[in-house]
């Protein structure tokens, strides 16, 4: 998504810290240690990688722009001074559990352990909460749910024959962290009623007749990321006959599961696993904090070396991530970990007032889109059944430059979905995220877009 809005341009050198002048880092002049693009790794030159800084700043490139662009919890959701009533439920807490002072300021204040320290706690609040029953053990606490998708691509993925399926349109997230990893992937097309389990079988089948093995599938099977789809339990249930007949591990990312649009709960790919073929990846970022940077993945399958020896999953993990981040911050844990303490472990119920908020914002949003757009208008969209994300369907290319004129002259800004596809569509579609914007925004921002797309 390179150029989808612009960079600083060329502009006078800073200034050193000690009042020299520093080189120009935007200048045109060619430099004995300029690095050549080319020689660094493939990954770098593949648009791709442009989309999640993109998502993640967009925002503030156009800050008088109402923005459905990124996916971020409402922020009038959070209390500043819940950080440190959480800290001090997490100190109380590991006192209770008998350490001492001594031994409270070495976990708040060195590095921990690789799996994480809060990973008894997570695996009673994904019991309370999904009905998902791992050991502690098989816990492992990342630096946000994108280290997990890392650490697991990693771990399972040994051989350049190994390939790993992902639904089209996708959360660039993994795709991106397959492309750095040198791991090719195979979309597979999804529907509007979610991944479809016989396109799946399509896909395997494919790989498979490729000469390459089908390692590993992953799927956000509630309100996906950037569709809104989501899978019914019939669909969950084939979905896992498929991957335990065809050797097939699921990567199951579950970061939009408790906002739904009704009073149903359907349970997870990980709930329903009765084969270990479900690896799950979870976060905290859009249930409680997503400054604290904290995800975990649960995976419990067992691994068997050479001399019949046995571990699990969550320990080759555990592996990798002692050379990349070496352990996740003690103080995002203790932060998290006092809010699950405070909740009982039961963040569900936490998050009474954001499913409410979400849920009557996912209604405003396409109430207001049937109100500005008449079944003739070309214009269509999907009706997602909760999370974040609606996708609207455009009679025009909704790419770069269109993007461009409506944040500019129009004051609105949204994604473009193209980078999200795999397989060359998404070119008309834009995805509208409704999680971030205060209600009256949201109907003010729904009248700009129609207005820009009035325009087209």
């Amino acid at each position: 998504m390179t150029g989808l809005v612009p960079g600083p341009g060329p502009r006078a050198a800073d200034p050193h810290p000690d009042g020299r002048p520093t080189a120009d880092l935007h200048a045109a002049e060619p430099r004995a240690a300029d690095l050549r693009l080319a020689e660094l790794h493939r990954s770098l030159s593949d648009p791709l990688l442009s989309a999640m800084t993109f998502l993640n700043e967009v925002t503030a490139r156009f800050p008088e722009a109402i923005s459905f662009a990124p996916g971020r919890p409402y922020e009038k959701l959070f209390d500043p001074d819940s950080i440190a009533e959480n800290l001090a439920a997490y100190r109380d807490h590991l006192h209770a559990q008998g350490l001492d002072r001594g031994q409270v300021r070495t976990a708040l204040f060195q590095y921990g352990r690789t799996k994480g320290q809060i990973h008894d706690l997570i695996a009673r609040t994904v019991a309370n909460d999904e009905g998902i029953h791992v050991p502690a053990d098989a816990v492992v606490v990342t630096v946000g749910a994108q280290e997990g998708m890392l650490l697991v691509l990693r771990a399972l993925f040994a051989d350049p024959d190994d390939v790993l399926l992902v639904a089209s349109p996708c959360y660039v997230g993994i795709t991106g962290a397959a492309r750095l990893l040198g791991i090719p992937f195979e979309p597979v097309p999804e529907t509007d009623a979610g991944l479809d389990v016989g396109r799946v079988a399509e896909a395997v089948g494919r790989v498979r007749a490729a000469g390459r093995r089908p390692r590993a599938l992953y799927v956000v099977p509630d309100f996906a990321n950037p569709s809104g789809a989501s899978m019914s339990v019939a669909q969950r249930e084939r979905l896992l006959a498929l991957a335990a007949a065809e050797g097939l591990l699921v990567v199951e990312d579950n970061p939009y599961g408790f906002f739904t649009g009704a009073d149903v709960r359907v349970p997870t790919l990980k709930a329903l696993d009765r084969d270990r073929s479900v690896v799950h990846i979870g976060s905290f970022a859009k249930t409680c904090f997503p400054g604290a940077r904290l995800g975990y993945v649960l995976a419990d399958q067992r691994v068997v070396a050479a001399d019949g020896s046995t571990s699990l999953l969550a320990d080759a993990l555990a592996q990798v991530k002692s050379m990349t981040t070496v352990n996740t911050p003690s103080l995002s844990q203790a932060v998290i970990g006092g809010l699950l303490v405070r909740s009982g472990c039961r963040l569900r119920e936490a998050n009474a007032e954001g499913v409410a908020f979400y849920r009557r914002n996912m209604a405003l949003l396409l109430a207001e889109l049937g109100r500005h757009f008449s079944p003739g208008s070309g214009v269509r969209w999907n009706t997602p059944a909760g999370g974040f994300f609606a996708v609207l369907t455009v009679p025009f290319a909704a790419d770069a430059a269109a993007l461009e004129v409506s944040a500019r002259e129009f004051g609105v800004l949204w994604t473009p979905m193209e980078s999200f596809h795999l397989d060359g569509g998404g070119r008309d579609r834009l995805r509208l995220s409704c999680s971030y914007v205060d209600p009256e925004e949201l109907v003010e921002g729904v009248r700009r877009l129609a207005a820009f797309i009035g325009s087209r």
